[in-house]
């Protein structure tokens, strides 16, 4: 409460502009002196930028940082690569570093990965849903980390949706993967670096790690964050980021969220919607090689205005969208969900409260007790609050 009192009080007694945000990577004096002398692993990808115009890796080369080795997450160290879509090891042929991906033959570094290095650094841009995969990519290097005595730095980036915490809770016992590894909800309420101090704190992981978390400055969550570059390929501005909570659950089901157009999650829509005013067909891009209903034409909604109109003033999922689809589906109700559409939720509770019509009000009200017992995990870690 103190932090938000004095941000308020920057916000209205200083200039405009003088104290923006910054990411963690745009104050060096948070992290050049841990890293000066020290063989360095870096997680990165296309979003991992000093001042958003050079890339991580060029400045710490610059500054003389000794970096050995770069891993790279789901879409690749360029961010190009689909969503599911398996990256291959490469190098970085300029800079003469080896590239292992982590999203590919393997999820998670090997103890060989991390033989010459002392320590890791951590900066890509989160967007704060537990099935963004980036949260886990942290996740297996804070273990493997801690497993083998390699400290980790995590340069902390704003979250976009850090301003609120809505979704069903993950029931860890069945529904674990790499889309949700913890009993979080679907948007958690913290940025990168909040949640990579609770996965320490509460030993989510076997091997907790030294870990150094460098903070944003001038961070005030109580104003929305409009990342400067897009985090993934089918996220690629603002109304896809707010649309996308509410829209990923169609992922587990029989209609397309843009994938493959220009509206990627921004637009829903099948062949076999009986209503909706805008159409479209999806055709494989670069980030959506295959998209679903390849080159059949879907009708559906363009919800761009919904966004822009309402999720800014009401933050939350709205389901609404789902039980519609799922009321006009014309095959038996069950089949309209996919074994991934549990993942996504972390729990079968949410796909029966919508097969047996629960409205939304009381989906949502099953999902408070635990959301009650996860904030108060979430306090401990907060640091931003």
């Amino acid at each position: 409460m103190i932090r938000r009192f004095f941000n308020m009080v920057l916000l209205v007694f200083l200039p405009a502009g003088l104290f923006a945000v910054q990411p963690a990577a745009d104050n060096p004096g948070g992290y050049i002196p841990l890293l000066t002398g020290k063989r360095v692993a870096v997680v990165v990808n296309h979003s991992s930028t000093f001042r958003d115009s050079i890339h991580l890796v060029d400045y710490l080369i610059h500054r003389g940082i000794d970096v050995k080795r770069i891993f790279a997450p789901e879409h690749g160290y360029l961010g190009k690569a689909g969503a599911g879509e398996s990256v291959a090891d490469g190098k970085d042929e300029q800079k003469n570093i080896d590239v292992v991906s982590l999203y590919g033959k393997k999820k998670k570094p090997s103890a060989n990965d991390f033989k010459d290095i002392d320590v890791v650094v951590f900066d890509i841009q989160d967007v704060g849903v537990r099935f963004y995969t980036y949260i886990s990519t942290l996740t297996y290097v804070m273990d493997r980390a801690g497993e083998v005595g390699v400290d980790v730095i995590v340069l902390d980036r704003p979250n976009p949706h850090r301003h609120y915490v809505d979704g069903p809770v993950l029931d860890t016992t069945t529904f674990k993967s790499f889309v949700g590894l913890h009993p979080v909800p679907v948007v958690y309420g913290l940025t990168i670096g909040e949640y990579a101090t609770m996965v320490n704190g509460e030993k989510w992981i076997n091997n907790p790690c030294a870990l150094n978390v460098v903070y944003c400055r001038n961070y005030n969550v109580m104003e929305r964050y409009e990342l400067p570059i897009p985090p993934s390929p089918n996220l690629p501005n603002q109304n896809a980021i707010r649309l996308y909570p509410s829209l990923c659950f169609f992922e587990g089901t029989p209609v397309s969220v843009g994938r493959g157009t220009d509206l990627p999650f921004q637009v829903v829509g099948a062949p076999w919607f009986s209503e909706g005013d805008f159409h479209f067909t999806p055709q494989p891009n670069e980030g959506a090689p295959n998209p679903k209903f390849n080159g059949e034409q879907c009708r559906g909604f363009n919800l761009t205005t919904f966004s822009e109109a309402f999720l800014d003033k009401e933050p939350r999922l709205y389901i609404g969208w789902l039980v519609a689809a799922l009321n006009d589906y014309p095959e038996h109700k069950e089949s309209f969900f996919t074994s991934f559409f549990n993942l996504l939720a972390g729990s079968d509770q949410f796909k029966n409260d919508l097969l047996t019509g629960k409205n939304e009000q009381l989906i949502r009200q099953g999902w408070l007790p635990d959301i009650q017992n996860y904030m108060t995990i979430r306090s401990k870690y907060a640091y931003y609050d």
